[in-house]
């Protein structure tokens, strides 16, 4: 891989013309994703299976931040899929520079009616076999069909969302409640860490397997972010932060963009941890 041509610190964190294909694009943290790529230069390319969730992703961005995106409806777990969104890509760009991938299934614990849905002991098979599917499957094919893609570019830049329960186990105290039997309160489910703690190491092994094709993976380890949960939940949460609080709105955007450009040209392999300390603990 040849090196970055010099440039000065604001150019080093630019992206422009830069096509960021974003997974889950719908999902609450694809539209943050979406618009710091918009803000750097980039064209963001915002990819989901929810065409309607798309649409309304689409239209926030552009009145809330006039940011323009292009939205493609797309399963990743069908590898078919993914090579017609490479083909419409490479024809109508003739490039893709960046994959964040973001897609996964992530149930609010709050908002489950049934109890004790995600208990160890009760766990379903199905949900299992689905968070698998989406979370780490539906990642191994993106990397694999994007990625080779890339290689034969040799340029590219691919960031996994992981997270720092997939360093750490979740402290399921935060979502205990009283008075509820023990076989009936909602905990992290167990997919959540298998699936983040995988993406840690396919990050590995995807950034040595094509290091000398000019293509970098590196993951991002968020901790909670803040977005209308109970408010004894955030406070739980939060005193379990040395900064005694969850991640406001856009605090993961700049780690985002760090990653996605030539301002961390020499750093690959790498798990980039963003908890406001949690895992320091």
């Amino acid at each position: 891989m040849t090196r970055a041509k010099k440039k000065n610190i604001q150019e080093l964190f630019e992206l422009k013309g830069q096509v960021a294909v974003i997974t889950g694009g719908a999902g609450f943290l694809g539209k943050q994703h979406s618009q710091a790529i918009f803000e750097a230069g980039g064209i963001p390319i915002m990819v989901d299976i929810d065409a309607k969730a798309l649409q309304a992703a689409k239209k926030y961005l552009k009145q809330k931040f006039d940011c323009s995106v292009e939205t493609i409806r797309c399963d990743i777990t069908k590898p078919t899929a993914l090579k017609k969104l490479v083909s419409k890509l490479d024809k109508k760009y003739g490039r893709i520079d960046i994959l964040i991938n973001n897609a996964a299934n992530n149930p609010k614990m709050e908002d489950k009616k049934k109890t004790g849905f995600s208990n160890l002991e009760n766990f379903p098979l199905k949900q299992w076999e689905a968070d698998i599917k989406v979370g780490l499957t539906g990642v191994f094919l993106c990397s694999q069909i994007i990625g080779t893609y890339m290689a034969k570019k040799k340029r590219g830049v691919i960031i996994n969302m992981a997270s720092n329960l997939g360093m750490v186990s979740p402290d399921q105290r935060i979502y205990k409640k009283k008075s509820v039997p023990k076989n009936k309160q909602i905990v992290k489910p167990v997919t959540y860490s298998a699936v983040k703690g995988a993406l840690i190491n396919l990050t590995r092994y995807l950034a040595t397997y094509w290091a000398e094709d000019g293509v970098r993976v590196n993951s991002i380890s968020p901790g909670g972010m803040e977005n209308g949960q109970a408010k004894d939940f955030v406070k739980k949460y939060s005193s379990r932060v040395p900064m005694n609080r969850m991640a406001q709105l856009n605090e993961y955007q700049g780690s985002i963009i760090f990653l996605c450009s030539d301002a961390s040209s020499y750093m690959n392999g790498a798990n980039l941890v963003v908890d406001g300390g949690w895992t320091a603990w």
